[in-house]
């Protein structure tokens, strides 16, 4: 009899696709979708997902899709508040002059925000509601810098739609929008905003329906022999203490540390990014009359449609806290910062109501840069995350990539190394 996992290489041969290089991932062929499997009452599934925000769950979608049987386990549910993806809002740019590893992000953010439209084409047909809104983003500075001179040139070596904007060009589009420092500004027509909470529900609604199982209960590492990990122990979880599995994927976020300390303790940092929602006095403020924005230090758009939370506005928070314990809402000696943001910016919203706040969570290595790697003690175990507030936006390909290495059907070696577990942070670095 063919071994499983020889079936799902078989199956899924010759449908991955160059991530790293110069081969666009938008010319790539789709991978198939084969007909749901589902695993028989007391059968172990091939794979165990632990944790449902981004990485994991569209890790667990994409492994579905690919043929495998999946279990996802979280204890508090897919779009949770306290996870880093249970925000109601996440921009979707591909600008990132200003990463060492910016020219691979902007490729992927290029396809992703592709497959973020086809995913809202597809969602319509099955009555799952709107994530994608495609609002443009403005970037403004003060003077050309490095970032976007860079970000420039990871756009012309791709081909990505952008436009170079002074401030009267800025003036003339959207005139609510003070520029009074600012000399330049790039404008990506493509980018927009998803609304998080709900795409995480979507991903896993789909998850579901195509045949994946999923468990709410606290999972941590259980049993092991001989280097492989034979299951996860469940707290919380009616009528069943563990769950066995060939394969186990981590995708904890800050939840990393706790469930890790020994691995991910001096390899994690956790800051807290502070959220406001502002109430608009007119439609200037909402989608799609005004773009997403960026400025220094802080992020925003505008207030999307139907349910209109607020125009956004994203400032630098504290270090963080335990994901458990920590609380949620911004408290009022940090709201000053956003208020001079309004007034320097968008001068019609000083005095605005404050709709609503939150606190998010992010997480991010000594590199900045993704961990898609084995832990180190167990062949079958893979560690997944250090979204660095970036991987939500790029969901869509990081899900399919992280399945085929998980599966053994894509091994570029480039990849493989840029995503490895990688050094810790050394004892005085700020948090």
């Amino acid at each position: 009899m063919i071994d499983r996992r020889d079936f799902l290489k078989t199956a899924t041969a010759g449908v991955g696709f160059t991530l790293a290089g110069a081969s666009p991932i938008a010319g790539a062929i789709p991978s198939p979708r084969l007909a749901p499997v589902r695993r028989k009452s007391g059968q172990a599934p091939d794979v165990v997902v632990v944790g449902a925000g981004t990485f994991g769950i569209w890790t667990a979608l994409n492994l579905v899709r690919l043929g495998a049987t999946v279990t996802v386990v979280d204890m508090y549910g897919p779009g949770n508040s306290r996870s880093t993806s249970g925000g109601e809002t996440r921009g979707v740019r591909s600008s990132y002059g200003d990463r060492p590893h910016g020219f691979l992000w902007t490729q992927w953010a290029n396809e992703a925000i592709r497959r973020w439209t086809q995913w809202d084409e597809e969602a319509s047909d099955l009555l799952l509601p709107r994530v994608f809104f495609e609002t443009g983003d403005l970037i403004m500075r003060e003077e050309m810098e490095p970032y976007l001179e860079d970000t420039m040139a990871h756009w012309d070596a791709l081909g990505t739609e952008y436009e170079i904007l002074g401030p009267d060009d800025i003036n003339h589009r959207w005139p609510w929008i003070r520029t009074e420092k600012i000399t330049t500004a790039l404008y990506e027509p493509r980018a927009g905003v998803v609304r998080a909470r709900r795409a995480i529900e979507s991903v896993a609604q789909r998850f579901v329906n195509e045949g994946g199982e999923l468990a709410f209960a606290k999972a941590t590492p259980g049993e092991s022999s001989g280097g492989s990990l034979s299951s996860v122990s469940l707290e919380g979880f009616d009528g069943q203490d563990s769950l066995s599995a060939s394969t186990f994927i981590f995708a904890l976020g800050p939840w990393f540390p706790k469930a890790f300390p020994e691995i991910m303790g001096k390899r994690l940092r956790i800051p807290v990014g502070n959220v406001f929602y502002y109430g608009v006095p007119d439609a200037r403020f909402m989608f799609p009359n005004m773009p997403s924005y960026g400025v220094p230090g802080c992020t925003g758009w505008p207030a999307l449609g139907r349910d209109h939370r607020g125009f956004r506005v994203r400032t630098g928070g504290q270090a963080g806290d335990d994901p458990d314990t920590s609380d949620r809402w911004v408290p009022p000696e940090a709201h000053e910062r956003p208020r001079q943001i309004i007034e320097q910016y968008f001068p019609d919203l000083i005095g605005a109501p404050i709709s609503e706040t939150r606190a998010c969570h992010y997480e991010f290595g000594p590199a900045g840069q993704f961990l898609v790697d084995k832990h180190p003690d167990f062949e079958n175990v893979w560690l997944t995350g250090l979204g660095s507030a970036e991987a939500f936006k790029q969901g869509p390909v990081l899900g399919e990539y992280i399945a085929k290495r998980v599966l053994g059907v894509e091994d570029d070696p480039e990849l493989a190394e840029a995503f490895k577990l990688g050094e810790e942070f050394e004892e005085d670095e700020p948090g």
